[in-house]
């Protein structure tokens, strides 16, 4: 399996299963001196962490990153970083079927296919959305040094199924258990929630991301542009099926005037008066806030009766899944979107300062 993110300042790889001993993440590539406050780590992974809230999974796991090397007396010392959480609370014979009748919308069947049964099933395995622990855990730790540099990485719930946040987006909502700008709007979408659960059902929603204080001048054109190191961390978090940068694809429905971004001076620096391109021009940053979005879908793992095959006897079976499940991964998504972003950012800012 190949699980290992390659930039150019960067090599981030991902190692475990969702039911394993531990899952964890080797980060090359950082310098020597970087402090790490492993308080606000591990602050930055509760919000990702299960068993929180009435809208995430009852699979209760306390997250806590345990470093093997690549730090000494809290700061970096150069080598490649290892952490590992430990898996506490796994439950891997409620996928026993599985190895026998994937789930629809779930990697089962495609990883039967490319791993001949061999590979771990329970809990979704390497597949499983649990891998974006470690994910955060890399993450967590750019941000803070990002952050010391005055460039700042917040997202937040934009949609849950049909309902969305309309409110604008300028500061960030970390401290909320439940991360939207309206809390109203958040009140109607834990409900929606709440009924999907209720009906053994799931649904999904849109997370957006912005990052402020990003200087003009990073990034590459062509392959190793923002937008496409983004892309390449964002759909690595399972359930991400669709991502836009600024206007997105409300821009194809604009003229080339209405959508181009007016150049102006604002405090001695070149700015432009709007943002359709989201902060991004030939995958290069402009120096206005960067902004994405990124569409997740329902969680596959339902309560609801679905239609598969046995693996064995080719039949059509009816699959009835148990397990731990969240109703909707968006609201633990949201610190999830900003540690993929902060690798991605990271890696082309550090390039940048050596270019």
């Amino acid at each position: 399996m190949s699980s290992t993110f390659v930039g150019r300042r960067l090599r981030l790889s991902v190692f475990g299963q969702s039911h394993s001993e531990a899952i964890g993440m080797t980060l090359d590539g950082l310098p020597a001196g970087m402090p790490i406050d492993t308080e606000e780590l591990r602050r930055f992974l509760a919000r990702r962490a299960p068993g929180n809230s009435d809208w995430s999974t009852p699979r209760k796991e306390a997250d806590l990153p345990e470093f093997l090397c690549g730090v000494k007396n809290g700061f970096t010392c150069g080598a490649p970083l290892t952490a590992v959480i430990r898996n506490t609370n796994t439950k891997g014979k409620d996928y026993e079927q599985l190895k026998i009748l994937p789930r629809p919308g779930h990697a089962d069947y495609t990883a039967e296919v490319k791993y001949r049964g061999y590979q771990d099933y329970a809990g979704g395995g390497h597949f499983s959305g649990r891998l974006t622990a470690p994910l955060c855990i890399a993450g967590g730790i750019l941000l803070q040094e990002l952050k010391r540099h005055g460039i700042r990485i917040n997202a937040r719930i934009l949609a849950v199924g049909s309902v969305r946040d309309e409110a604008a987006f300028t500061e960030s909502v970390s401290e909320k258990l439940f991360p939207v700008v309206d809390d109203k709007a958040g009140e109607t979408m834990r409900k929606v929630i709440a009924d999907a659960k209720a009906n053994g059902d799931s649904v999904g929603g849109i997370v957006e991301c912005v990052v402020c204080n990003l200087p003009a001048g990073v990034g590459e054109p062509i392959f190793d542009g923002l937008e496409n190191q983004l892309a390449r961390l964002i759909f690595a978090i399972p359930a991400v099926k669709g991502l836009e940068f600024g206007s997105g694809f409300a821009a194809a429905e604009m003229k080339g005037s209405e959508n181009n971004d007016a150049f102006c001076v604002s405090d001695g620096q070149i700015r432009t008066a709007t943002n359709h391109a989201g902060g991004i021009l030939g995958g290069i940053s402009n120096g206005m806030p960067l902004v994405f979005r990124a569409a997740f879908k329902p969680t596959p793992s339902v309560a609801k009766a679905q239609q598969s095959v046995n693996l064995q006897t080719m039949q059509e079976e009816t699959l009835c899944i148990a397990g731990r499940h969240d109703p909707c991964i968006v609201p633990r998504a949201v610190p999830v979107v900003e540690a993929a972003a902060a690798i991605a950012v990271y890696d082309l800012w550090e390039d940048s300062l050596w270019n």
